[in-house]
């Protein structure tokens, strides 16, 4: 999880949910590359294959992705079964459609909510683009009515 909302989310005030938004178009191996960080989330490692990924942005081809498995120290057959199985790619389409339904157009973005007693959403914000910690402080304390 991004450090700079790591503290938001250990008070318990804010709930922080991945969507996958794959940009094909631009980037021929994002989609592989969403499902591998699902495929190691099932082993308790989503963050890990994130970041490995991140890092290593030239090398998202699907035989690069069990040294990347390997790396971050995963059960490689495990990682391997998942990911050649596609059993992932039906969530990532969903998350898809999701975001076009909520005009999303690039990444990142980021959305805020807050809800009421009852779990209905009350108040949102939207961040388009990379963001300085001061950009996410201010959109969640504006939501969270000034309380940190």
């Amino acid at each position: 999880m991004p450090q700079i909302l790591k503290e938001y989310v250990e008070t318990g005030k804010v709930k922080y949910v991945v969507k996958d938004f794959p940009l094909e178009a631009i980037h021929k191996q994002a989609f592989k590359a969403a499902e591998a960080t699902r495929c190691a989330g099932e082993q308790g490692k989503f963050w890990q294959m994130h970041d490995q990924l991140f890092a290593n942005q030239r090398a998202l081809d699907v035989k690069d992705m069990a040294g990347h498995a390997q790396a971050i120290g995963l059960d490689g057959g495990k990682f391997e079964q998942c990911l050649e199985s596609g059993k992932q790619a039906a969530g990532i389409r969903k998350d898809l459609g999701d975001a076009q339904t909520a005009q999303v157009r690039a990444t990142p973005t980021f959305f805020f909510g807050v809800t009421d007693g009852s779990g209905k959403l009350r108040a949102t914000r939207m961040l388009r683009g990379a963001e300085s910690f001061n950009g996410f402080k201010v959109a969640i304390d504006d939501l969270l009515g000034g309380q940190k």
